[in-house]
């Protein structure tokens, strides 16, 4: 700025914002362009939406929000992250700037100074104070809603636009996120619901990123430079080098498949030691290395221990169990052992650790803190540390571009990619940073190039009414109000743009089946009207084929809940074909039945209707004796040698059982389909197979097109209906009134959160949970929030007694508001699972821990990591029944001891840090 007339329009600037310019003098650093912008935005009075990268300096614009507020003095602003290990930073760098009388925190752990001008709170917390209409809110006048792009978590996302929706008018609302593909479509949403908001948008990355791939043990540069990278042009040397590198694989699996035999030798990665080592001779340390297992980190981090390596000097060292003897201080000596302390400890004194959910936080914590001092070098990491607190790193590593999503291996999508790769480069400290992608025969150089060079991460909606959500809005606003505040949600918002499209497609598929009828027209008759016999004839044949499925399964239930103890059967089908003698007989009460079988070849567990294609036959009786261990070898191998001493044949008569199942004969409505086509004109038709194929082509696009219809229908107005569900679900269980009054129950209802809240509330107006002791209750109470990480063959076993009757209580409500649900189109209750039932009774119990983390559903030692998780969700829904107006004396007494006894041990530190 050279000019006269420059450096009076900068003068004039600073002269109309002033906040701004005490807030730079402040902060003692120059803003970047996009900080700046958002600042003044703020200043002249609107609400703004910044979108920048991961490290770019967002949480500055934040923090010129909490400037603004302490500067007026009387004003209050509120700052929301979407974790409480985010909220615990965030609280402790704003009360290094503002002092401890300035800032508070409430989380749901802590609540320090709550009514400070400034407040560090998590999401639900403030979503919980707007329904509650809380006398905190009063002053409010900015709130900062850091990662807001979490709304696209399906979970949680909903608090979001909750809050969003809800807060006042005159809360000027600071959203600060990710980079995101569409976030025009969200500003627009913004300013439907807050009013005036702006959009700073910033591509830039403060730190550059440099792509390569790693190809054994060369280090390839992915582009050539930034033009290539825009056009996505593979550097040419990486492409010439891995297609010699198939080559040569290709080579090794011809050779060692023709010598005698054998199979190719499989592709073997880099050892991960050998990993870290390349890139400590590049200086790309410290590392975070991304691999989607929590087993994968752990094996890796004893892989590189294994291979001797060592990255910290004697003082860093040192500095690292200062570091872990703060964290760990509080913890019981008897359960350091059980929680492979000292195994830990000696990676992170290497310079070497894992990171993931499956860790006890105090361990998490530890590595958290001296990867951010530079003592851990590396870092073997789930993906969910991209999630999480302020972590950077100089380099990141994705060992595969493939994960688990709990239902499939998908691969990453471009915004996972920049998600994760964004954590490299540290600001102030990196020059440049660095992501590396290991290279294998299933992985081509030009896929990454297309993840790295796609800014596609798009933000969609996961809002749906909840039953909580419902009888709080109805309580505040009525339920007429309610509807047009749901109307007025990100989530119909995006459901009314999308309708446009599909109506587009809908006329677009009319007007191709009209050309597919000309072509199908057939000049002997009506093809039309044949085509649409053979349709009726195909269906009708699925239909007899479901019923007939339907009708076997249902035999199977019916059999196997009879079999008794000493019952020898067979199973026809799976892996487990052959005879078995019952064991246990199957459990009632809580699902299909599941009898507990040994089989011929020793195998013992558990079998389902699915093992048996139809009615189960008793074959024989065998005598079982009384205190039978099926965990014993020896004595299933006495058993089995039983099974087969009975003589009979492990398989049954194929051909008869295959004549036995034949149709007897054909089912008259089809015969009769089948001779009104054959009298049919166009049957003759020498081209009646090609108009076929133009009538099934015109019939699948008529298909899709009433589903694209029904689309549009469905997403019309789409969140009211399914509000209007939920009400009449409340109010056939007292919730609601007729007339759409929210009743005492209904009251309590909008206290409780938690995913199965009508659940939990049913529970307690039900009296399931009364008469049970401390451990008992806080053992009932698990079940409602308890997630399996993966789908059992078996229901877990739980103690016998007073706390198995109201497993089975809660069981049998889950399955009448199921039933609810789905006579009103519904699905919002999980089934409840028991697995965390014996685990949480133990400990409840003040059993020790090695005890309560194998007492878990699975064979494996369950993770303290998710112990405490879990468990810090019981003692939160404990505390929650403890205030609940619909519990008794008894049971709210025995909520206020179930705390007291589960809040021990690593519980107690956890809640401490």
């Amino acid at each position: 700025m050279t000019s006269p007339a420059e450096k009076y329009a900068a003068s004039q600037r600073r002269a109309a914002l002033p906040a701004l310019q005490d807030f730079m003098l402040d902060v003692g650093f120059d803003l970047d362009d996009f900080q700046r912008e958002a600042c003044e935005v703020l200043e002249r009075g609107s609400g703004v939406l910044v979108c920048a990268p991961t490290g770019a300096g967002k949480t500055v614009v934040g923090e010129f929000a909490v400037h603004l507020a302490l500067r007026s003095g009387g004003r209050k602003c509120f700052y929301t992250t979407p974790i409480k290990a985010l909220s615990n930073q965030k609280y402790h760098d704003l009360v290094a700037r503002h002092g401890a009388d300035n800032v508070g925190l409430l989380t749901g752990d802590n609540a320090i100074n709550g009514d400070a001008p400034v407040v560090v709170m998590t999401t639900e917390v403030l979503r919980n104070m707007l329904y509650s209409g809380s006398d905190q809110l009063r002053n409010l006048a900015y709130v900062v809603m850091d990662e807001v792009h979490y709304l696209a978590d399906r979970f949680r996302g909903a608090v979001w636009e909750e809050v969003i929706i809800h807060l006042p008018a005159s809360v000027t609302l600071v959203s600060l996120s990710a980079t995101v593909s569409n976030y025009e479509e969200f500003a627009d949403w913004l300013v439907t619901v807050r009013g005036q908001t702006e959009v700073v948008v910033s591509e830039h990355r403060p730190v550059p990123l440099w792509q390569h791939m790693l190809v054994g043990k060369r280090m390839f540069d992915l582009f050539h430079d930034a033009d290539a990278a825009r056009k996505h042009d593979v550097h040419p040397e990486l492409l010439r080098y891995t297609r010699e590198m198939e080559r040569r694989q290709e080579f090794t699996d011809r050779a060692a498949s023709g010598w005698k035999g054998g199979r190719g030798r499989r592709w073997q990665p880099p050892p991960r030691a050998e990993v870290v080592e390349r890139l400590e001779r590049a200086d790309l340390l410290p590392a975070i290395l991304f691999i989607f297992s929590r087993a994968g980190c752990d094996a890796a981090v004893q892989q590189c221990l294994n291979a001797g390596l060592r990255l910290t000097g004697p003082d860093e060292r040192a500095e690292i169990r200062r570091i872990v003897s703060s964290k760990v201080a509080h913890l019981p000596a008897e359960d350091l052992s059980v929680l492979g302390y000292w195994e830990w400890l000696d990676g992170l004194e290497r310079g070497v650790a894992a990171h993931h959910a499956g860790m006890l936080p105090a361990f998490k914590e530890a590595v958290e803190e001296c990867f951010v001092k530079g003592l851990v070098k590396a870092v073997f990491a789930t993906e969910t540390l991209a999630l999480g607190i302020n972590m950077p790193a100089r380099c990141v590593v994705l060992e595969r571009l493939v994960k688990f999503n709990g239902e499939a291996h998908v691969d990453l999508t471009p915004g996972e990619y920049t998600q994760l790769t964004g954590r490299a480069g540290r600001r102030g400290i990196d020059v440049e940073g660095h992501a590396v992608v290991l290279w294998s025969p299933d992985v081509d150089p030009r896929h990454v190039a297309g993840l790295a060079s796609t800014r596609t991460y798009p933000l969609r909606s996961s809002f749906r009414p909840s039953y909580n959500m419902a009888v709080n809005l109805v309580g505040s606003v009525g339920a007429e109000k309610s509807r047009e505040l749901l109307e007025s949600s990100f989530a119909q918002f995006q459901a009314d743009r999308s309708v446009v499209g599909l109506a587009r497609q809908v006329q677009r598929n009319v007007e191709t089946m009209e050309s597919y009828g000309a072509d199908a027209t057939c000049h002997h008759g009506d093809f039309d009207e044949y085509f649409g016999l053979r349709v009726a004839i195909a269906d009708r044949e699925k239909s007899l084929a479901r019923q007939g499925v339907q009708q076997r399964r249902s035999a199977a239930v019916s059999a196997l809940e009879k079999l008794r103890i000493g019952d020898v059967i067979r199973v026809p089908n799976g892996r487990r074909a052959g005879l078995a003698v019952v064991l246990e007989p199957a459990v009632g009460g809580f699902g299909e039945p599941r009898p507990l079988v040994l089989t011929q070849d020793r195998w013992a567990g558990r079998v389902s209707p699915g093992d048996f294609s139809g009615p189960v036959e008793v074959l024989a009786r065998l005598r079982v004796p009384k205190h039978f261990n099926h965990r014993s070898p020896g004595a299933r191998r006495d058993l089995s040698a039983q099974i087969a001493a009975t003589g009979l044949d492990r398989h049954p008569d194929r051909r008869r059982s295959g004549r036995s199942r034949a149709n007897p004969g054909e089912d008259a409505e089809v015969a009769l389909l089948k001779i009104q086509l054959r009298q049919h004109p166009c049957h003759a038709c020498p081209e009646r197979e090609d108009h076929a194929r133009w009538a099934e082509r015109r019939h699948r696009l008529l298909r899709d097109t009433e589903t694209l219809r029904d689309k549009v229908a469905g997403r019309t107005g789409s969140l009211a209906r399914t509000f209007d569900q939920v009400c009449a679900v409340l109010t056939t269980r007292g919730y609601l009134s007729a007339d759409g009054e929210v009743t005492d129950a209904g009251r309590m209802l909008g206290r409780i959160w938690s995913e199965a809240d009508l659940l939990v509330a049913e529970c307690l107006r039900q009296g399931v949970w009364d008469g049970l002791a401390p451990e008992e209750l806080a053992a009932a109470v698990s079940m409602v929030l308890y997630e399996s990480r993966r789908e059992g063959e078996d229901r877990a076993s739980v103690p016998k007694g007073t706390v198995s009757a109201a497993v089975d209580a809660c069981a049998k409500l889950w399955g009448e508001i199921a039933a609810d649900e789905s006579e009103h189109g519904l699905s919002l209750t999980r089934e409840p699972d028991p697995g965390f039932v014996w685990p949480m009774y133990r400990w409840a119990r003040g059993e020790p821990l090695a005890r309560v983390l194998s007492s878990g559903h699975h064979d494996a030692d369950m993770p303290a990591g998710d112990f405490v998780r879990w468990a810090r969700q019981v003692l939160d829904l404990l505390s929650q029944v403890r205030e609940a107006s619909a519990a008794s004396p008894s049971v709210k007494d025995t909520a206020r001891k179930a705390i007291t006894a589960v809040n021990r041990g690593v519980l107690a530190l956890q809640a401490s840090l």
